[in-house]
């Protein structure tokens, strides 16, 4: 008897009909995806309107609005929010063109929603500029079928243990490859810079990297490369979960490891800078860690056990290609005295916002404590 796949009904609609329209002309006029992060914090919602021509630039695609009480950002007798266009990319789904747009939220009073956490980080990244912050996030994440088991797993059991999977080729080690495939030639088309991709340690785990992206453009290129995942996996039936640990017991689970540099750590001798940084980190853990997850810690608790290749939550380390630690510094940049570092410590959930603005915080504008400073008057 064949096992049927758990995949959504609508993956299962007839996919050469929907060709037929959208091969369709589109008499000069352009559909515009506005994309957003909604109140979760995690989620991400779009709605689509029409231009009458190809924006050009971001400052072609008008302000538009949306009803922040459908999600879980504002109450219903004053739910309209704003969606304030910030990043443009083309759109692989109904193609040139067509855009993808990402919005920030600002609420009826024009003041940032509790989840637009760009707006603080775009202030962080305008202040430290001299320094070029780069960064490069590994965004992992789990495929489940429409059931919530992870894609593959047998109905009624677990797969063999860990250890053929990571970066594993053939049918009995890897699920769901045409996914990870088209999100990979899905971000390449809408110019979202991503720059890699590798199967995980957990049967039906991916991982994917974005960077390097300088400043802010971290978070918008991570949140795109996020929406055009989920959007794939819609079309196949599945789902991507960024669950930091999707599966109890002996599974890995999810990060979004982190890699930064500044400008004088990638110059010669710039390794007593990135020991530096490290330093300030080790002093600041308790506020990373709260803003490494969307739930102040409580996700990464799960996580970060001191096995399955993590950190413990409760103690900073740091090491030259110690996967265990909390931050690791790549044996080739011990060995070239120059380069960057990885903080392994944010949860695959985590806003890319949240902690890049972190990171700046405590390595260039040398902040301390668990509180931040207001730069509003600059």
């Amino acid at each position: 008897r064949a096992v049927a796949m758990s995949v959504s009904h609508s993956s299962r609609l007839n996919k050469l009909v929907r060709e037929q329209y959208m091969r369709l002309p589109q008499d000069g006029r352009v559909q515009v995806t506005y994309v957003w992060i909604d109140g979760s914090g995690e989620g991400v919602r779009c709605k689509s309107r029409t231009l009458d021509k190809e924006p050009k630039s971001i400052e072609d695609v008008p302000e538009w609005n949306f009803d922040g009480s459908s999600t879980a950002q504002a109450e219903g007798s004053n739910s309209d929010m704003f969606l304030v266009p910030v990043s443009m990319f083309r759109d692989p789904f109904c193609l040139d063109p067509n855009k993808l747009v990402l919005c920030e939220v600002l609420k009826y009073n024009r003041k940032p929603a509790e989840t637009n956490l760009r707006h603080t980080c775009k202030k962080v990244m305008d202040l430290v500029k001299d320094s070029h912050p780069w960064f490069g996030m590994e965004q992992e994440y789990t495929l489940l079928g429409i059931n919530g088991h992870p894609y593959g797993w047998p109905d009624n059991g677990f797969p063999g243990p860990q250890g053929p999977y990571y970066c594993g080729v053939g049918a009995d080690k890897v699920y769901g490859r045409d996914i990870v495939e088209s999100h990979y030639k899905a971000c390449l088309y809408a110019g979202v810079k991503i720059c890699g991709t590798n199967a995980e340690v957990m049967p039906s785990q991916w991982e994917f990297q974005v960077g390097p992206c300088e400043g802010i453009e971290m978070g918008d290129h991570l949140w795109m490369a996020r929406f055009i995942l989920h959007r794939v996996c819609e079309d196949f039936g599945v789902v991507a979960t960024l669950d930091p640990k999707p599966m109890t017991g002996n599974w890995n689970g999810a990060g979004c490891h982190t890699n930064y540099s500044t400008e004088e750590m990638r110059r010669e001798g710039g390794l007593k800078h990135i020991e530096a940084a490290i330093e300030k980190l080790s002093k600041r853990h308790d506020y990373h860690i709260c803003v490494y997850d969307p739930r102040g810690g409580r996700d990464n608790s799960r996580r970060l056990t001191g096995h399955h290749e993590t950190s413990n939550i409760f103690e900073f380390s740091a090491g030259v290609a110690n996967r265990g630690a909390s931050i690791r510094i790549p044996r080739q940049v011990g060995q070239d005295g120059c380069g960057y570092f990885e903080d392994r410590r944010p949860a695959a959930n985590c806003d890319p916002y949240a902690v890049t603005e972190a990171i700046m915080r405590t390595t260039v504008l040398n902040e301390t404590g668990v509180e931040t400073k207001d730069y509003a008057g600059h």
